[in-house]
């Protein structure tokens, strides 16, 4: 079976916050046709806290189909894509499981690596459920179903449909999950 991409994401609305920055752009939902993506991430997508998310090493974050669906079941409600705040929904391939340092080329042309997990946050908390989903960020993390952030490393554009081809795995490298347990 091989991986694709199920949709792409961006920021739908910047939504309040009762955290420190005060708005979140969690809100991403799919769009239609091709995106371009550029070495901060997919065009027309936005994070607020940039401190925590974001960057050129947190550029693109990819969120499996397999754990939407996992969480879909322990929630009791449908997660569409976008809802983890992802900006590629993903099938086909077990993203907690990529190595740092890992490429992936998306599409034709887009080349990403892996560079580190989600790490879960009292934003995210909210944006679930907040006081309907008590102990949320324990709960997410200890599951092991976090999501994979990527650094850009060949720009283009991608879309729904698009082919995700890992180019190189380095056999030293830890996993994602590795790292974040280690923390």
């Amino acid at each position: 079976m091989s991986a694709n991409v199920l949709a792409v994401c961006v920021v739908h609305e910047l939504r309040p916050d009762a955290g420190t920055v005060g708005t979140t752009a969690i809100d991403k939902r799919p769009v239609m046709g091709p995106v371009r993506v550029g070495a901060y991430g997919v065009y027309a997508d936005v994070q607020a806290d940039r401190k925590n998310h974001g960057g050129l090493d947190q550029a693109v974050y990819a969120y499996s189909q397999d754990d939407a669906t996992y969480w879909a079941g322990e929630l009791g409600r449908e997660l569409p894509a976008g809802w983890f705040g992802e900006n590629l929904r993903v099938d086909g391939m077990d993203v907690n499981t990529a190595k740092v340092g890992e490429r992936w080329q998306i599409g034709k042309s887009v080349i990403v690596e892996v560079t580190t997990s989600r790490n879960p946050c009292q934003t995210f908390a909210r944006w679930v459920g907040g006081d309907d989903e008590r102990g949320w960020v324990k709960r997410f993390a200890q599951a092991g179903r976090l999501g994979a952030y990527l650094r850009v490393i060949t720009t283009g554009r991608i879309e729904a449909g698009d082919e995700i081809t890992v180019l190189d795995r380095p056999d030293a490298a830890p996993t994602i999950l590795e790292v974040y347990r280690a923390r």
